[in-house]
This record gives C-alpha cells, structure tokens and sequence, in this order.
C-alpha cells in the first residue's frame, strides 16, 4: 500500500478530532475552518515533463524494463516531496513545482548504478525514495529535473547470522516487514520511530533515524555494522568487522548522507533476541524540570529502561502523550508532566530494573500511575501524524521539531525555542500552543521534541517558514544542534552549515564532488550546491 497521497498513512486510519480540541482550537487558538475544499487527487495537474523517450527507454534498460519506470501522473504525485506541514499544505494546494518526471524501481545494487549511469548521460538528477516520510524537505532537490529512484523492489532480508547477531538487509525494506521477517528467527531490530509503519532501512541509515525505545536498543546509527553504497563513480563497502582501527570510519561517512553521497543498497545491523515480556507505566512529576532530572539520573547512572520520555506540562495537559486519547487531560487544573518508562527482555530482567528505576523515580519526586498510561502510550505511539493531519483539515497549522544538547544546556535550549516559537507567531497574530518532551536520553544529554499548533495565517507556508528560522536561530544560539533525528534536508541545510563550520561543509563538498561529480545525487539536499 502507498502513503495517502496528502497527508499520512493509511487513510483507513484517519479520524477527525474530539470536539473537546476542536474547541480548544477555536476559542484558545483563532483557529477558523478551512474556507476551500481540499483537491482531490483527479484535479491535480501536473507540469509537463522534459525526460524524453530516449532517456526513458534509458532508464528502462537500466531498471530491468518499461514496467520498471513510472511516467503516470499518479505514480509522479506520490513521489513529490515528503511529509512535513509545508510539504503537504503546497502539495494540498495543486503545487507541483517539485514533482519528478519519472519513478524508476531498481530491483538490485548493480541495477542501481544502471541507473544512475543512465540518469548522467541524460543530465537527470536521483531522489533516493524510500518510505515518503521525509519532514525536512530531503525529497525535493533543488533547480534539476529528476527522477524519483523508488527502492521499494529491494525489500529482502539477504542474510541473518545468529551466531554474530547481525543480519543484511536491503534498503526497501518497510521497518514492519524487517520486523516480521527477523521475528521469523526470533530477532528484532528493536527501531521503533514514529515513522515505524512506512519508513524504510534505507532511509533509516540515511538519516540517522532514533527510535522510541532508544533507551534500550540505541539510535539506528549504532546498529549499523555494515553499509553498501552505489555512486555514480562505483561503489563502497564499508564495514568488516564491529569495530576497526583502519582509519576514519566510512561507515560514519554514509550515514546521515541523505542520498547526497550515493545510495545505499544493504545495510548489515545488529540485531537482538525477542524480548519475552514487554511492559510500560506511567509516572507523573511536579514539574518538566523535577521529571529531567530525574531521566539524568537513570540515563547517567541506570537502571535505564528500554523507553525513557518525559512530556512537559502544556503537552500532558493536552494529551499528546497518549494521542488516541488527546483532550482527556482538559478538565485537570495541575496534569503535572507525565513520564513513559518502557521495559523489554526476560521477566526476571525487567522486574530488577523496574524495581531499581522506581526506586530513583520516586527518590526524584515521582508518582507511579500505572501500567494504564504506558499501554496507552504504547497502543497510540504511531499515531501522533494522523493527528496532524486532522489538525490540518479543521484548519490549524500542525508541525514538530527537535534538537538535541548537553544536558547542562536542556533548561536554557527549552526556554529559547519555546519563546522564539511563541513571540514570532504571536507576533504575527497567531498565538501558538506550543508542546514538547524528551524522548532519546544519552549518559551526556538528551532530545527535545516541540510540537507547534496555532492558526494558518494567510499564508500558512511562509507563516510557518519564518517561525521555523526562529527556532532554528534559537537552537544553535543555545547550543543545540540543529537536528537530533529528523535529518538536515534542506529545511536545515543552512543551519547545519552554520553548525559545521566552512572548513567541514568544504570537506563534505570535496567528497560529495569525487562521488557524484555531476551533482545528480539529491542537489540542495544536505549541502549547498555550488
């Protein structure tokens, strides 16, 4: 199944929203309904295409046949840009000024470098497309006509090795198959982003995805063994041994590269045994600050759970916390913040650290409430996107963003972005509610996620937009970095060149430049281009 075309997900899955937040929106907010009909799929009108026959009778021949690349208006469509706010608010409007002019669906590594070789004779840039769940503009190049090079036919699982614990995987694979498939032998991957039921491995690696149950199994950066790179020079294997003094590590090089250095077609991971017992509660602190705390003091010096998250005040009181229950909190003068902890392995294992960890919870001011929150945050995590959408429909501006810093600089990094978000869209007459939580924690820092909810504003893209730099500005004057998970795309491709320095971003250039001289790969999309 693909994506909804504008929006997210399944639309099987789409639900309107409690009169209790559609109230909240109007009366708290200013928030008006939509004052014209969304565009239906049939109504959308595509610019004409360059590529000519040559280059697609090309580009065939490299993907193994005609059937192989996708010159349909829908098919284009659903390869134009990814799913932030911005995104789908221009695509729901008709424009397609960033579509691509073909969809090509490579089924191997050698069919991959056809491809690209193809797409260099006929001057066609490649957007590496993975799962479509890109949120900071990583599928819209700049300046080029391109082809969207869909992995989705390289979805297989190559090889498991039980004895070392690491499997290859291709880069198509959707992060539910991967699951079922390594459930099979008795493994997980343990990555559970919120964009778990379309993101891919591919996509994964490429932009340094964090799951959910960070905590426990780590960021996706940190499973990965092995990577496979096809370049419009050749290819790169890196990645022999779980760790190697053989010079700088191209593994690290690779990830993070959002198809700007090549593409990546398998990707060797660490995997572990399937928990026997997965458990989740919730626990309620006075304050965002007495709960940060207390998440230090497990990250630091354990027990650490596998989930570890903690909501501020304004996004416990909303109910963001547990989306498929969003609005119960309203009738609560003092919500506090709530805290998800999450444990997963042997029954034996989970009952120590649980006991442990409630010991320092409850030592930091803690309340335990029960195993009723956590299961609601369980069964709702993937929800939060469908949510948005919903926001979006009843004519609200709907968007998120997150950072990462020390955690001697969290307080300071909190207070900025909130009040860069909150003064630039008051200022502009939309007051915001503005909602965050901690949910990857680090022995030396942690994550802050912010969600933004106000009114659209005449032009919600450019309302959004200046807000967006606000807080961007505000990151890297706190000392955040610029993007913890969600990638650099070119949302925050001119922050992380502030971030990296002219001497890093040139080095970046010089490689970018002996592996894609054309710059066919993702232009605009993580670097300047020249």
């Amino acid at each position: 199944m693909d994506m909804l075309w504008n929006g997210w997900g399944d639309p099987a899955k789409a639900a309107p929203l409690p009169d209790s937040v559609t109230g909240l929106l109007r009366d708290l907010l200013g928030v008006k309904p939509r004052s014209t009909p969304a565009l239906a799929l049939e109504d959308i009108r595509l610019p004409g295409a360059t590529a000519g026959p040559v280059a697609l009778k090309a580009l065939a021949l490299a993907a193994g046949g005609e059937e192989h690349v996708r010159t349909d208006a829908e098919s284009r469509i659903r390869h134009t840009r990814g799913k932030s706010t911005p995104d789908l608010l221009r695509l729901r409007a008709g424009d397609l000024s960033d579509v691509p002019q073909a969809v090509v669906l490579p089924a191997s590594h050698d069919e991959v470098l056809a491809v690209l070789r193809a797409c260099a004779a006929h001057g066609l840039a490649v957007v590496p497309f993975g799962g479509g769940t890109s949120v900071v503009g990583g599928l819209a190049p700049e300046r080029r006509a391109f082809v969207a090079l869909d992995l989705r036919r390289m979805n297989g699982l190559l090889d498991l090795d039980p004895v070392s614990r690491t499997a290859v995987l291709q880069p198509g694979l959707r992060a539910p198959e991967a699951e079922a498939l390594l459930a099979a032998q008795g493994f997980t991957l343990g990555h559970f982003p919120q964009s778990f039921e379309w993101a891919t491995i591919g996509g994964f690696a490429a932009a340094r995805s964090s799951g959910q149950a960070s905590a426990g199994y780590g960021r996706f950066d940190e499973m990965v063994l092995g990577l496979t790179l096809a370049t419009p020079e050749g290819t790169i294997e890196a990645g022999r041994a779980p760790r190697s003094a053989a010079g700088p590590d191209l593994r690290q090089l690779i990830l993070g590269s959002e198809g700007a250095f090549g593409v990546i077609t398998s990707v060797t991971v660490r995997i572990r045994p399937l928990p026997e017992v997965r458990v989740y509660e919730g626990w309620r602190f006075a304050s965002f600050e007495a709960g940060a705390a207390a998440l230090r003091r497990l990250a630091q010096d354990g027990p650490r759970p596998t989930v570890l998250r903690l909501s501020d005040e304004t996004e416990t009181l909303i109910g963001l916390a547990q989306p498929d229950a969003i609005g119960a909190g309203l009738a609560q003068s003092d919500a506090g913040c709530q805290a998800i902890t999450g444990y997963e392995g042997t029954a034996e294992d989970i009952a120590r650290r649980r006991e442990q960890a409630a010991a320092v919870l409850r030592a930091a001011g803690g309340t335990l409430l029960g195993a009723e929150p956590g299961e609601r945050w369980a069964h709702g995590r993937y929800s939060a996107p469908y949510l948005r959408d919903a926001l979006l429909d009843a004519g609200a501006l709907a968007e998120t963003l997150e950072t990462a810093a020390f955690w001697s600089r969290i307080p300071d990094l909190y207070t900025a972005v909130r009040t860069a978000l909150t003064d630039t869209l008051t200022q502009a007459g939309t007051p915001p509610l503005v909602m965050c939580h901690i949910s990857h924690v680090y022995e030396n820092g942690a994550s802050l996620y912010f969600t933004v909810v106000s009114a659209q504003g005449e032009d919600a893209v450019a309302h959004w937009t200046r807000a967006k730099h606000a807080a961007n500005d505000a990151v890297l004057a706190a000392g955040g970095t610029i993007t913890h998970h969600h990638g650099v795309g070119t949302d925050h491709r001119d922050w992380y060149v502030r971030e990296a320095g002219p001497l890093g971003i040139e080095a970046l250039r010089a490689v970018k430049r002996r592996l894609d001289p054309e710059g066919l790969l993702n232009p605009g999309v993580l670097l300047p281009t020249d």
